[in-house]
């Protein structure tokens, strides 16, 4: 291994330290480690440019701004307060009814928007019925990464997985993924009803002060709603035909962005603009750079024929072995840094002798999603959640966390390993 590859090597193991600790944002991380790179001579500007996905950063984008929009109609607090209601406003109920809706949500926006639309709203309700806030954020955190491993859209692993990979489109996502997420969240809702039963009793009082919430008052601007249901309709049928039309799924997603922002003027430009997590956006852009440096020195090669060796090419034993060291990792690593180092080591199997590549990617897909379930840092959701949480006055600890998600994680995958099994090895 020569001297670039070390240095490549060390960079990336550098960065993923600060990533985990934290003690510096991730994105200034990524960028630096990025730039660095290119600095260091280790990959070309060119090539590093080449290396960056603007498929998955132009989702990401038009997402983003439509989602944005569309919150100003405060419609998503009409289906959270409509659910609750639906359900007679009782605390278990109503737990169940959210966690359902934050599955729903986080299959079609991304994670990261669906549990900050879902936070407040589940404060608002916990309030009224002066229970715990946290079996509410446990079962939202797990219903949000289980939902959200459904569609190409969902999470940012799938996104990345969909755009490196042009045959897996919006409708084989959904083929592939949702029959086991629908599985997998019908037999883990239960566990958190029988976990969480006795700590969220409320009196019919507080109960019927819920009943008495009115639902429609949370709509501000009924033409707004009106233009963003249509143009997100259009927006996800899109995404359903997209191959079909030959258009990738950035366009689709972009297009809609601006067909919402024609149709609603330049008063939301600006505010939706600024409501794009540019602090993500960068972070994969540095992300993707510093992977290009392991890929263009062969770290990535490498990898991939030890892998091969351990397992000896066989499409079985390699699918199951990419789901659980996925997991795994992605339980106490960040899934997004993780699986844009494993996705250019999945195409370096194909050219070693793996002749079916097709389980392989949806290993990755339910491992890097499921797995981060596993603890607090697992995925963003998570963070943003438990943050949240603290800054009204209830903190979710690391440890009370994973002794309730670790082993309901280990579960989801096993049932993914049955499935995968089933459908694709047998």
């Amino acid at each position: 291994m020569d001297m670039q590859a070390l240095i490549a090597i060390g960079l990336f193991l550098v960065a993923y330290g600060f990533i985990i600790s934290e003690k510096i944002h991730r994105t200034i991380v990524a960028m630096t480690g990025g730039i660095l790179v290119v600095v260091l001579g280790i990959v070309n500007q060119e090539t590093a440019l080449h290396h960056i996905d603007f498929n998955t950063l132009g989702l990401l984008v038009g997402m983003m701004i439509i989602v944005s929009i569309t919150a100003e109609t405060g419609v998503f607090k009409y289906v959270a307060i409509w659910a609750a209601k639906k359900v007679g406003g009782h605390p278990v109920r109503i737990m169940v009814a959210l966690a359902i809706v934050t599955a729903f949500g986080s299959a079609f926006l991304d994670n990261v928007t669906t549990v900050l639309l879902m936070v407040p709203v589940t404060f608002s309700i916990t309030r009224q019925l002066r229970v715990n806030p946290i079996p509410f954020f446990i079962s939202q955190i797990f219903a949000c990464n289980i939902g959200g491993t459904a569609t190409l859209i969902g999470d940012p692993p799938n996104i990345m997985i969909g755009s490196a990979v042009k045959e897996l489109t919006f409708m084989a996502f959904i083929n592939n993924l949702t029959p086991i997420v629908i599985i997998i969240l019908i037999t883990t809702i239960p566990v958190f009803v029988l976990l969480f039963r006795k700590d969220i009793q409320t009196t019919e009082e507080l109960r019927r002060g819920v009943m008495d919430l009115d639902e429609k008052s949370e709509i501000q601007n009924p033409a707004l709603l009106r233009k963003s249901l249509v143009v997100l309709g259009l927006t996800i049928g899109g995404f359903f035909i997209h191959q079909i039309v030959h258009l990738e799924s950035a366009t689709v997603a972009l297009a809609g962005a601006f067909l919402l922002l024609l149709l609603t003027g330049e008063h939301y430009l600006e505010e939706s603009f600024r409501r794009v997590e540019w602090m993500t956006i960068f972070f994969f852009i540095g992300l993707f750079v510093l992977v290009s440096g392991l890929v263009e020195t062969g770290v990535i090669a490498a990898l991939a024929e030890q892998a091969i060796k351990l397992t000896g090419g066989d499409v079985t034993k390699t699918s199951i072995m990419i789901l659980w060291f996925s997991a795994l990792a992605s339980a106490f690593l960040d899934n997004i840094p993780f699986v844009a180092t494993m996705i250019p080591m999945i195409f370096e199997m194909g050219t070693m002798g793996v002749s079916d590549l097709e389980p392989l990617w949806w290993s990755l897909a339910l491992g890097a999603c499921l797995g981060g379930n596993g603890t607090l840092i697992g995925a963003s959701a998570n963070l943003i959640v438990a943050g949240m949480s603290a800054r009204e006055g209830y903190p979710i600890s690391f440890m009370k966390y994973m002794i309730i998600a670790f082993p309901l994680m280990l579960f989801s995958v096993a049932l993914a390993h049955v499935y995968i099994y089933v459908r694709y090895l047998m």
